[in-house]
């Protein structure tokens, strides 16, 4: 056994008890943000969350993980009236940093971009003020052009804008060219990636930008009076992170880890 993987199981010893103990239940907040986490048909956590917690409770035995289904809008007073533990995957810059939660290192990068119909007097200038545009927006999301506010009310007085809660439908509304409704739609890389690979006619369809809406670093963020904390939660993930499951489970989803996040991974 090398040191690391020594070090590894004598933490986990120290901190969750033998496997005779009970199980740590950990409850994790999710809500639509794929490819990092989406929601099956049969309720299961699908996307990069949904491997991640099949990973995390196949390396930890005396560790059960539940779901709660959040929405963006909603995930905030959910977490404050501690219906969830955990939430994966959120930018400080989304809200969090005021609350009462402790948040790990970035483990997970994305960019959003901006999204067009291509048309014969188009070009990457459409992108250079979107706030002159009809834009669709998913509903809860922060986004840069809008300084993060996610308020719908707030938006509306400041931008032509139309909410949705599905890229898929974002990215029709784009490819009907309906401009009174929208004309600009801020898709992830990663989603738009996903999307292209299944329907590779649209890379003829679509007008991308080469400006980025934002550039996200995402963390684990827990409550402070729950069973966890978010280095706690990296813990957990240190298995995967050291026998490369977690990197593979990332590229598979067309995500990025943050730069350093190998090399650099350390045990709270």
């Amino acid at each position: 056994m090398s040191r690391t993987l020594a070090l590894v199981t004598g933490v986990f010893a120290m901190c969750w008890g033998s496997a005779a103990s009970p199980k740590t239940e950990i409850t994790v907040g999710a809500y639509y943000f794929p490819p990092v986490a989406e929601i099956s048909h049969t309720n299961e956590p699908q996307g990069l969350l949904g491997d991640l917690i099949q990973g995390i409770e196949a390396a930890n035995e005396d560790v059960e993980i539940r779901v709660f289904y959040t929405s963006p809008k909603r995930r905030y007073l959910d977490f404050e009236a501690g219906l969830y533990d955990v939430i994966f995957f959120e930018s400080a810059d989304w809200g969090w940093s005021d609350r009462d939660a402790t948040m790990s290192r970035p483990i997970l990068t994305d960019e959003e971009l901006y999204v067009a119909l291509k048309k014969p007097d188009r070009d990457l200038s459409f992108f250079e003020d979107i706030s002159r545009h009809h834009i669709v927006a998913m509903s809860g999301y922060h986004y840069g052009f809008a300084d993060f506010e996610t308020d719908s009310q707030v938006l509306l007085e400041k931008f032509n804008i139309e909410f949705s809660d599905s890229h898929s439908r974002n990215l029709q509304l784009i490819k009907a060219d309906r401009p009174s409704v929208a004309e600009v739609a801020i898709i992830s890389r990663s989603y738009l990636q996903m999307h292209l690979s299944e329907h590779p006619e649209d890379w003829r369809t679509l007008l991308i930008s080469d400006k980025l809406d934002q550039r996200y670093q995402l963390r684990i963020i827990a409550r402070k009076d729950g069973p966890v904390t978010a280095d706690d939660m990296l813990h957990l993930m240190a298995p995967l992170v050291t026998n490369g499951a977690y990197r593979l489970m990332v590229e598979k989803w067309g995500l990025q880890l943050p730069r350093g996040f190998l090399t650099g991974f350390d045990l709270p």
